[in-house]
């Protein structure tokens, strides 16, 4: 109806009616030609966001040669008892290189029955990661008083999307996940994060110990968050340099993480509910550090 009252409009050119007459037409048109645009806008955006799934890479030669040509593989799967000397070049070329990788049953790469994936299949990543020891001394020369973020055990990718999303907001310099046990960032990551992921620098280690060692090297304050601190976050001092610790409520901050920090601090819970989602205790504990260096 309203393409062809755009007809109509056109064809009748000069001999157009008054314009109090022809008003409801031309608004309807342009209603509806705005809404049609960004209608396919908004479309198209999230369908580039949901594709990012379906990065993925079949094939052990094909793996080979981007771990050669370092692009960042988010993870590589491989099929369990393979022993073909390219295979085993793969198996070498992800240790080297330290490519998070696990061995899967058929069963897990049977949903790529229609690729010749040859037991071998990696995603990528959308994101490119940092070299830890550059980001901090990075972040050091740029800032006094840097937040890092540690993750242990965060396996949910929409929680992980969150706390990113809170990280950005309160200007934490830099995020540190492990190789192993972490979750994935994929669309959900993206999504959650409301495209904050795209704004925070993210490292990658295979142990979070050594990340600690290395920020304690660099006079950067450890701080674990858990249930079973003795002391509240209000009662510790924010405003020196910081590697904010935190775990899945689940499992919580791993034994021995929790071994070789000092210092540590749980948020208050007078409840009968015993403890929070990990995205809300993040953001709880960085807006606690903020309003210490701010407002206090």
């Amino acid at each position: 109806m309203v393409l062809l009252e755009l007809i109509i409009l056109l064809v009748v050119g000069d001999n157009l009616p008054p314009y109090n007459r022809i008003k409801p037409a031309f608004e309807r048109v342009f209603f509806y030609l705005y809404f049609s645009i960004t209608k396919q806008m908004k479309t198209t955006s999230f369908d580039k966001i949901s594709k990012m799934d379906k990065q993925e890479i079949f094939g052990v030669r094909a793996i080979i040669e981007c771990i050669e040509a370092n692009q960042n593989l988010e993870k590589v799967y491989l099929l369990k008892d393979q022993r073909s000397p390219l295979f085993k070049q793969l198996e070498k070329l992800l240790r080297e290189k330290k490519v998070a990788h696990s061995y899967v049953p058929i069963e897990r790469l049977d949903r790529f029955s229609n690729k010749n994936h040859q037991g071998a299949v990696a995603t990528i990543s959308p994101i490119s990661y940092w070299n830890l020891e550059k980001l901090i001394e990075k972040v050091l020369e740029e800032n006094k008083t840097p937040i890092f973020l540690l993750l242990d055990n965060i396996t949910d990718t929409r929680n992980l999307g969150a706390i990113i999303r809170s990280a950005s907001a309160t200007g934490v310099c830099g995020i540190i996940l492990p190789q192993t046990g972490s979750a994935r960032i994929n669309s959900d990551t993206i999504k959650t994060s409301a495209g904050a992921l795209f704004t925070v620098p993210i490292a990658k280690v295979d142990h979070l110990k050594d990340a600690i060692y290395l920020l304690q090297a660099h006079d950067v304050e450890p701080v674990a968050i858990s249930e079973k601190a003795t002391s509240t976050i209000y009662e510790l001092d924010f405003k020196k340099p910081l590697a904010l610790i935190m775990g899945s409520e689940e499992k919580g901050i791993s034994k021995g993480i929790l071994n070789i920090v000092s210092e540590k601090a749980k948020l208050p819970m007078e409840g009968v509910i015993a403890s929070l989602n990990v995205a809300v205790a993040c953001g709880s504990v960085l807006y606690e550090i903020i309003r210490q260096r701010k407002f206090s």
